[in-house]
């Protein structure tokens, strides 16, 4: 997929709810639950691992900001925060994003073990 084909390359102005000079954030249109936010680089880069130091940078502010947002905005009880980097790790659009995931109380039954459960027999140790 070239950046001209990229779905986060296109995103329109009124997509963005928080950004700066390299990041936004925009509503996942496949939410995991209420408030679930994609961090996004404006430039074109397949992973996390392409990003610059200033990029890096760029993601800690925005993402801190995002939650200060989401806090306000929905008042969750914790969050899950993840890059899935090539396709073994479930990536399907090659452009770098963050999932940040608001998580509540109760929204599944056993959250022990968080990210964990990416491979489900692995997420209760």
């Amino acid at each position: 997929m070239t950046a001209i084909e990229c779905p986060f390359c296109d995103a329109c102005a009124e997509e963005i709810v928080v950004h700066n000079d390299l990041w936004f954030a925009r509503w996942d249109v496949f939410p995991v639950s209420i408030g679930h936010l994609l961090l996004i680089p404006f430039r074109h880069m397949a992973s996390y691992f392409d990003a610059t130091h200033q990029e890096k940078q760029g993601l800690l502010q925005i993402l801190d900001e995002s939650k200060q947002f989401l806090d306000a905005k929905y008042r969750p009880d914790g969050y899950n925060i993840g890059i899935n980097v090539g396709e073994a790790a479930g990536q399907t659009v090659m452009h770098l994003h963050v999932l940040l995931i608001p998580r509540y109380h109760g929204d599944v039954g056993h959250p022990e073990g968080g990210v964990r459960g990416v491979i489900p027999s692995k997420q209760q140790y």
